[in-house]
């Protein structure tokens, strides 16, 4: 997530972005020297960053393949999308319910540069951008994208992937995951990652130091704290779990838990 402002304003190519970082471990071209240095910086003080960054994503498709095909969901709320790095959410949803509508949200200028790849919807379906921050949810339910495109008598998935750990508790981490979800209908999910420092807390907190020194603090979670954001909500087997231990494709390569420092869970709304 990038500051406040107009996109000239947000389009820093002299500081590192949480972002381009991303894109650059993970093999991708949308980044900058300052984003290539942070992010081997990082690598050099936990190795398996790369490992975990791709497990996180791939819960993220997991997860919404899971809610498509098997919870029937049909219209999908993507807060923090991140760089349009193929299959995106919409891609996923769409093999499994041609007809579903993808509302994408970030603040950070580069997305909204890319934002078209993000828009290549099947015919039967429908995808919309949102330019807002995770911190201002009435801005992104009052968006016009929002209102248009998502009907609030069905049931929506809320993904929340690989953002939570740049919210801290000092931004009412709780209550803004809760501001998005009180607007959804019963049979509802959220499908959410939280970041945490439980099975590598030397090479995780490496990580965050450097994170932070680039003007990007980090909130790393315990399982506890993690699990609290799901108060009132039922989980999907398995609960909340490490990323890869949710619902793993049969042909997963084995990993590490030491390598992952992230907690995924989806749960439905009932109430």
């Amino acid at each position: 997530m990038a500051p406040q402002g107009s996109p000239d304003d947000r389009f820093n190519t002299g500081e590192a972005h949480s972002a381009r970082v991303y894109d650059y471990i993970l093999g991708g071209k949308d980044n900058y020297p300052v984003d290539q240095e942070a992010g081997d910086a990082m690598c050099e003080g936990w190795p398996a960053l790369p490992v975990h960054m791709r497990a996180n994503r791939e819960f993220m498709h997991r997860a919404a393949r899971h809610l498509a095909r098997e919870e029937g969901i049909g219209q999908f709320l993507d807060i923090g999308t991140g760089l349009p790095t193929s299959p995106n959410v919409h891609e996923v949803v769409q093999q499994e319910r041609p007809d579903a509508r993808i509302v994408y949200v970030d603040n950070d200028p580069i997305v909204l540069a890319h934002a078209r790849a993000l828009l290549t919807s099947s015919p039967e379906g429908r995808t919309a951008y949102v330019d807002a921050d995770m911190r201002d949810p009435e801005a992104i339910i009052g968006s016009p994208q929002f209102q248009e495109l998502l009907d609030l008598k069905e049931p929506v998935g809320l993904m929340i992937i690989g953002i939570l750990h740049f919210i801290l508790d000092s931004d009412d981490d709780h209550g803004l995951v809760q501001r998005l979800l009180d607007p959804l209908p019963v049979g509802s999910f959220l499908a959410m990652t939280i970041g945490t420092a439980d099975f590598a807390p030397v090479e995780v907190g490496r990580v965050a130091a450097e994170y932070a020194s680039r003007g990007m603090p980090m909130q790393l979670r315990t399982h506890a704290e993690a699990e609290s954001f799901f108060a009132g909500l039922d989980l999907v087997e398995p609960g909340l779990t490490q990323v890869h231990h949710w619902r793993p494709d049969p042909d997963q390569e084995p990993i590490d838990d030491r390598d992952i420092a992230m907690y995924g869970a989806v749960a439905r709304k009932n109430g």
